[in-house]
């Protein structure tokens, strides 16, 4: 395992796919380090790309403001990542090979954080963190326990502005998260 500075270092060099021919920025992660909740999302987005950080565009700007309605803060209470750390063009969903290649980036990351929950932002964090029998609309917003994690799934914050139906749902899990962050 790699300490946060070798990761971080080998992260921004590496080519394993075509997103790193690509990108302005690697999007490494961003919060506390050693905080309880951990976040996972999919992939950075034209606004991550460009600033290297993760969750900064209007998803991310949706996400903050609910958390922080909920008193949780980035840099004290989560970490915040994706499982692919450059963005794919037009910000397409990771190509298979693109997020396996990522993935023991991912997995370091988990390993350092040691949080004692996951939540996958969206679909794809799912499939790649829960496994691929996991469907979001049916098993959103239920805890799995797994390697001592306490992992669940919730939507996208983007998928919000698809779809304003899922907006209650995707606030109910996240108060979901609030209260096993307070059971922990």
């Amino acid at each position: 395992m790699l300490q946060w500075r070798e990761l971080y270092e080998e992260c921004s060099k590496c080519h394993k796919c075509i997103l790193g021919e690509n990108r302005t920025n690697m999007v490494f992660g961003d919060g506390n380090p050693k905080a309880k909740i951990m976040f996972i999302g999919e992939a950075p987005g034209a606004d991550e790309d460009r600033l290297g950080l993760p969750f900064v565009g209007r998803g991310g700007q949706l996400l903050t403001k609910a958390l922080t309605a909920l008193d949780l803060q980035r840099n004290r209470d989560y970490y915040i990542c994706n499982v692919c750390k450059c963005r794919p063009e037009n910000n397409r969903t990771p190509r298979e090979e693109e997020a396996e290649a990522c993935l023991p980036y991912l997995r370091n990351q988990v390993a350092l954080v040691k949080p004692k929950m996951i939540v996958c932002l969206g679909a794809t964090a799912m499939t790649y963190v829960m496994g691929k029998d996991f469907k979001i609309t049916r098993d959103r917003g239920k805890w799995i326990e797994r390697k001592g994690y306490h992992i669940m799934a919730i939507f996208h914050p983007a998928a919000i502005f698809r779809d304003e139906s899922k907006k209650v749902l995707f606030w109910e899990d996240l108060k979901i998260v609030k209260q096993k962050y307070l059971s922990l």
